[in-house]
């Protein structure tokens, strides 16, 4: 019965649109997909208060929660607001400590605060801050999957992403990350779910791995 599925939330990266899920298929009988897409922020919006008003278009009980980037940061603010059946977090980081160092220094040196005016006219420097790849080969990829240009929007998310507070992984969060990810290096360690030769951009390229497992992962009770 339709009163029986399992509605399965799912957030984007940095600058992505949802159609980064479209190879996300889980059986039908069981499970039904919602694409969730960035939403234009106030230029001073606290995450926190993002995160409560993305909760607005969560319009089910009992969900699950998958987000990809910086959309596993947000999921994992939004989860505090939501009655959350099982939360992923892909391709991400569990704590502000994992950040990469390049990261720290934008939040430090406060250049975080000059760095979108040179993101939004040149999409190769986003692709490798959003997607952790060059674009000489990726070119129709990235005109593809990163269509979130808007210099507020790309303003307030990486001062969000750089200045991000959680000391601590969510306890009940299922991290899963690529040993090969340039952009977040440092988050294969702990509590976490490693694929071989995962990139940061694995949903897309990996997706044969997720649609086998996350059905066993989002029924599991560890």
């Amino acid at each position: 019965m339709i009163s029986n599925l399992t509605h399965v939330y799912l957030m984007p990266g940095m600058a992505a649109n949802p159609t980064i899920f479209e190879y996300i298929k889980l059986p039908e009988d069981k499970y039904q997909i919602h694409w969730l897409e960035w939403q234009i922020p106030d230029k001073d919006e606290t995450l926190q208060d993002y995160a409560k008003r993305m909760c607005k278009f969560v319009e089910h009980d009992n969900v699950v929660l998958l987000g990809v980037s910086f959309g596993g940061i947000l999921v994992q603010e939004m989860s505090k607001f939501l009655n959350v059946k099982k939360l992923f977090v892909v391709s991400s980081v569990k704590s502000h400590h994992e950040l990469p160092k390049r990261m720290k220094l934008l939040k430090y040196t406060k250049a975080y605060k000059i760095l979108p005016t040179r993101l939004v006219g040149n999409i190769e420097l986003l692709a490798k801050y959003a997607l952790g790849e060059t674009i000489k080969k990726r070119v129709d990829l990235y005109q593809k999957y990163l269509s979130v240009n808007d210099t507020v929007y790309l303003d307030w998310a990486i001062k969000q992403v750089v200045c991000w507070e959680q000391e601590e992984p969510n306890i009940d969060a299922v991290y899963i990350h690529g040993d090969k990810d340039m952009v977040f290096p440092n988050s294969c360690v702990g509590n976490c779910i490693v694929i071989k030769g995962g990139t940061h951009i694995m949903i897309i390229n990996k997706y044969k791995w997720f649609n086998e497992n996350l059905p066993k992962l989002i029924e599991s009770h560890t």
